[in-house]
């Protein structure tokens, strides 16, 4: 992940925002789910979870790749707990996370000290186990601060 990554989004219509990850990458178009928006693209928990699961992807590749082990194919499946906090809001409790290696693990060389380490090396699945600090800045539209 590069220290200097961000994104930028622009609501388009609707719940509808484009997400500009710069860099010359593709956008993509975020929307809620009905009724609140059209359901048109990955909502802001698809999201959380698709980071949360490809980095644990890569991570486990990388740890395997260390010991020139090759998983084959790599399929990660990322499902929220849901739940409601004191205020009775929506919120996502936990992430279980399937990974399925491609390869028998009898096929696999020092499986036991990769599956030992590949957690660690995820940016994002560490920042979000231990919590992460939000501060939040809002703007009105001549650029004035008018939160945080």
């Amino acid at each position: 992940m590069s220290e200097n990554a961000s994104v930028t989004i622009t609501r388009q219509s609707g719940y509808q925002f484009l997400v500009d990850f710069g860099h010359d990458l593709v956008p993509l178009l975020a929307d809620e789910p009905a009724p609140l928006g059209e359901g048109t693209g990955p909502a802001p928990d698809h999201m959380l979870l698709a980071a949360v699961a490809n980095c644990l992807s890569a991570s486990l590749l990388f740890a395997l790749q260390k010991f020139k082990q090759d998983p084959g194919t790599l399929v990660a499946t990322a499902t929220p707990v849901m739940g409601r906090n004191a205020d009775k809001r929506l919120r996502i409790e936990a992430i279980n996370v399937k990974l399925a290696l491609g390869q028998p693990a009898a096929a696999l060389e020092h499986l036991d000290r990769v599956l030992d380490q590949f957690e660690a090396f995820c940016t994002v699945s560490m920042s979000v186990r231990e919590g992460i600090a939000i501060n939040v800045q809002v703007q009105d539209g001549a650029g004035v601060v008018i939160k945080g």
